[in-house]
């Protein structure tokens, strides 16, 4: 359980660094755990592919959807 606690605290620290500073509480709370559930999916290849920034913009664009109520084109 310990092992289990220590990692999901290290997934949390990481995703910190991307929050910003106009969040509230409760929207960087549902956006780091959408960056944490896809994060599998966007991991940056060893050739730096950049698909962490990908992650980082869908964060952005779902968050502003579901709080602002933004919309975008269906392409997105």
């Amino acid at each position: 359980v310990e092992k289990l606690v220590s990692g999901v605290r290290q997934a949390a620290d990481f995703a910190e660094q991307f929050r910003s500073y106009s969040e509230s509480e409760k929207q960087w709370k549902a956006r780091m755990e959408f960056i944490l559930r896809h994060l599998p999916d966007y991991r940056d290849p060893p050739d730096g592919g950049g698909r962490l920034d990908q992650l980082l913009s869908l964060s952005m664009v779902w968050a502003n959807h579901l709080f602002l109520g933004c919309s975008y084109n269906k392409d997105l």
